[in-house]
């Protein structure tokens, strides 16, 4: 079932990429990234109402935000900052690079995650989930070439660099939530509750220092209805993922490897949508990545 989960957590996890991709194309970034994290936190802050006033109701429907400790607060906190500055640079990278480009590379995360897990879990691949995971390194590397024919070379482009740093920050932040929920025994809605609630902050002192003192940035701020989906299909794919990294049976670097499906979405519909070039070459590579994919899943 946990795999069944991840395969649902990624496919709202690639009409998020889509939405996001629209959000933050032209569009100043960091107030993006606020409204889609604020907005999944509305939509969660109603959970938290109902546990603190109606708490057997909440239990019953399996909703309820349970009371943490200050020791887990802070183990929540340490999460927002490392995905917080994730999202920075992930968005900042999205809004100056094709979608076509930058879906793949983070498609790369799971390598990151597989020796995490190696090292840090004892999680052991056989030789079919080697060859996957060295499959998809092998199909990011060619993404590189056929950005090259778009005018980005991955050596000298910082955005390249944006985009493989909030792709180690992401797959760090993966490894922990295993911790969170397994070690310390977080359902997924006290998690997403509190870590969107740290998050928010976290933005906003970010956005009182570079954003908001500056007028000619927020005058360039336009206001998208996608923003607020975006914030809303990320909170259901990252419930259906940590209900997923509750069973005790679920290996994270399998479940990485599984949310990164997503990209049949960003890549197939996302190039048509946006327009983007080369679309027929970056389905070889696609291809690889889905190879890799499917041998961690059924090896």
């Amino acid at each position: 079932m946990w795999m069944y989960l991840g395969l649902l957590a990624a496919l709202f996890l690639g009409l998020h990429n889509l939405l996001k991709k629209h959000a933050v194309q032209g569009n100043e970034v960091f107030p993006v990234l606020l409204g889609t994290i604020s907005s999944g936190f509305l939509v969660l802050l109603p959970f938290y109402l109902g546990s603190v006033w109606f708490p057997e109701y909440m239990v019953d429907i399996q909703f309820y935000i349970t009371d943490i400790p200050w020791r887990t607060h802070g183990f929540l906190a340490i999460k927002s900052a490392i995905m917080a500055a994730s999202w920075l640079l992930a968005y900042q990278a999205l809004k100056h690079l094709p979608i076509t480009i930058v879906t793949p590379i983070r498609s790369a995360g799971p390598f990151f995650t597989f020796i995490g897990a190696i090292t840090i879990y004892q999680e052991k691949p056989n030789g079919l989930q080697w060859i996957g995971f060295f499959l998809i390194i092998f199909s990011v590397l060619l993404y590189s070439k056929i950005g090259k024919k778009e005018g980005i070379h991955f050596k000298s482009n910082k955005w390249i660099f944006a985009i493989i740093g909030a792709t180690f920050l992401g797959a760090s932040s993966g490894l922990y939530d295993k911790f969170l929920v397994q070690s310390l025994a977080l359902n997924p809605q006290t998690l997403q509750f509190w870590f969107c609630f740290y998050t928010v902050l976290i933005l906003l002192v970010i956005l009182s220092i570079t954003w908001f003192p500056n007028a000619e940035k927020r005058n360039a701020f336009t206001w998208r209805w996608s923003i607020p989906l975006v914030g809303v299909l990320l909170q259901i794919a990252d419930y259906f993922y940590f209900k997923a990294l509750q069973d005790p049976d679920a290996l994270i670097m399998l479940l990485s490897a599984i949310k990164r499906s997503q990209i049949l979405i960003a890549v197939v519909v996302g190039g048509l949508l946006f327009k983007e070039q080369n679309k027929r070459k970056k389905l070889v590579p696609l291809a690889g990545i889905m190879v890799g994919v499917f041998l961690i899943l059924y090896s």
